[in-house]
């Protein structure tokens, strides 16, 4: 990885070796609904330490090079929670004003408190200033959006921006993408991976018997949902 800079085409191929993009010859069904032939899934990496070590540097370069102002780090419940964990402890270390009090750790909680104000309903450690929230891939984004709206009602809050490690490059049911939904809620969103540049080159290295027929699958998927048509044949 550059001293400087998010390497992108390093990135990719970080997930392309590591399995975290890939194709099922049966089609499972997704959280929001929908039928699809291929996975993004980066629950590997984030199991590991050795991996979540390097992803948590390739996210620290990436805010880096987009210029992004950041106080607080914070991963949505429970895909990204390590992840957003892992990467603002290494952002406050490297802070030269890193000292008692100077940074928070904070979770969101999986099972939300019933009773209590919204920082202690929803985290367990509120996050505050500047805010990157980190989700670990958007389909539809809707986990995303959920937290970014408890993100909103803490007054220990001034920003949001919202960083996908992988976007799957979908259109919601209501026809926008979630970088539209999140745009009307005043939120910058940034992808630092995506399925359309990701897919043809998993498919390149992908073997099977039924290639063809789950690559026309995959194709026509996108035809449907996708916010930009995919080509792997």
């Amino acid at each position: 990885m550059p001293a400087n800079g998010f390497d992108r085409e390093a990135f990719n191929e970080f997930i392309l070796e590591n399995g975290i993009i890939g194709f099922f010859e049966e089609p499972i069904r997704l959280k929001s609904g929908r039928l699809s032939h291929f996975y993004v899934n980066w629950r590997d990496v984030t199991e590991d330490v050795y991996l979540i070590d390097r992803l948590a540097d390739f996210i620290i370069s990436f805010v880096k090079s987009k210029g992004i102002d950041v106080d607080c780090f914070f991963g949505v419940p429970e895909g990204a929670t390590k992840t957003g964990i892992i990467v603002q402890y290494k952002w406050a270390k490297m802070d030269e004003n890193f000292e008692k009090g100077s940074h928070v750790l904070p979770m969101g909680r999986g099972k939300v408190k019933s009773h209590g104000v919204p920082k202690d309903r929803f985290f367990v450690g509120a996050p505050r200033g500047r805010v990157v929230v980190i989700e670990d891939v958007t389909t539809t984004g809707s986990s995303l959006i959920e937290w970014v709206e408890k993100l909103k009602e803490l007054k220990s809050v001034e920003d949001i921006v919202a960083i996908a490690l992988t976007n799957r490059m979908e259109r919601r049911d209501d026809g926008r993408s979630v970088a539209e939904v999140l745009a009307r809620m005043n939120v910058e969103y940034y992808a630092m991976s995506n399925a359309v540049e990701l897919l043809p080159l998993a498919f390149e290295r992908w073997e099977s018997e039924r290639k063809e027929e789950v690559g026309r699958k995959v194709e026509e998927y996108f035809e449907k949902y996708g916010v930009e048509k995919l080509k792997l044949m």
